[in-house]
């Protein structure tokens, strides 16, 4: 009996010691640098991350750098340790592209989401000269004149496409796309008339249609959008439609709750800096801190719908 009531006694000390340590462990996070895993230099996830980080470095009191890795970011933060220290930005393309290519080298499983981070629109945008003055007018002279409209996407499966193809499923018409290697090479030749109409992101469109080289008829969420005042949305002609593209902050699968809910509130408090917030809207995005369950919603329901038309339309990734 005696040695039964010692040997609760020493396990209730060594599971008191064992949750103490595992505490202490955690109160120390972070303990030295964090990296942020993103894109190619110079691209909108790495813009995003070069905002985020020195806020979340403020909020976390700990160096926060960002690490480019180009088409390898997902790969390489699949396989970065479950420690909190190596977070990844990525838009989409990270839960969708397995619809897109065969043997991708992760899963969106091999993550455990923390933030959304941005949301922005695309602007339906057409050359002046294309005779509509909105988008059920564009629904129309496209069914009147199969094949012969071109919309310009700017790669594949990006917003910028998946929001062209929604629009040509939904609508019912027949445009030929011409895919550039860029955006500003696609604004370029759809300035220029080489193609008729674009789904471009705010950030480059709207300059564009400020000098009058294009016309906005409507942005692909379902509420109108600050970033492009004034303009009704596509929805509004073609009821049910929605395209919105996102960044959204992550870090490998297995990483501990307390690490998750630490990093959360730091990301959240970041993107609500009025600052943070400023310099996102000047790009033509719009800061959308949330909670992990609400970004795993978000990403669960966009592979739903954006993952079937994938499939549907055949949409390969180059």
């Amino acid at each position: 009996m005696v040695y039964s009531v010692k040997l609760k006694t020493c396990r209730a000390w060594a599971v008191f010691f064992i949750t103490l340590a595992y505490g202490l462990a955690f109160a120390e996070y972070p303990d030295k640098t964090i990296r942020i895993i993103t894109a190619e230099a110079g691209g909108g996830s790495d813009f995003a991350s070069r905002l985020i980080a020195p806020a979340l470095a403020s909020a976390l009191g700990q160096q926060v750098m960002v690490d480019n890795r180009g088409l390898l970011a997902a790969e390489i933060a699949a396989k970065a340790a479950s420690d909190g220290y190596s977070l990844l930005l990525s838009g989409a393309t990270l839960w969708l592209l397995p619809y897109m290519r065969d043997n991708v080298p992760y899963r969106i499983t091999d993550f455990s989401p923390i933030s959304m981070a941005t949301r922005a629109p695309n602007i339906l945008v057409i050359h002046p000269q294309v005779p509509a003055k909105s988008t059920h007018e564009l629904i129309v002279l496209a069914k009147a004149k199969p094949k012969e409209l071109n919309y310009a996407t700017s790669g594949t499966g990006n917003s910028v496409h998946i929001a062209a193809e929604l629009f040509r499923v939904m609508a019912g018409i027949d445009i030929v796309r011409v895919n550039y290697k860029g955006a500003a090479r696609a604004l370029t030749e759809l300035s220029s008339g080489q193609v008729q109409l674009m789904f471009a992101v705010p950030g480059s469109a709207m300059p564009h249609v400020r000098s009058g080289r294009l016309t906005a008829l409507a942005v692909t969420s379902l509420e109108a959008s600050p970033l492009a005042p004034g303009l009704p949305t596509v929805a509004a002609a073609l009821p049910g439609y929605e395209s919105v593209s996102y960044l959204a902050i992550f870090v490998p699968a297995g990483t501990r709750a307390p690490v998750v809910t630490r990093l959360n509130e730091a990301i959240v408090r970041a993107l609500q800096k009025p600052d943070v917030k400023e310099k996102f809207f000047s790009a033509g995005l719009e800061t959308l801190p949330t909670t992990p369950d609400q970004l795993a919603y978000v990403v669960h329901s966009d592979m739903k719908k954006s993952g079937e038309l994938i499939m549907a339309a055949g949409i390969r990734a180059d």
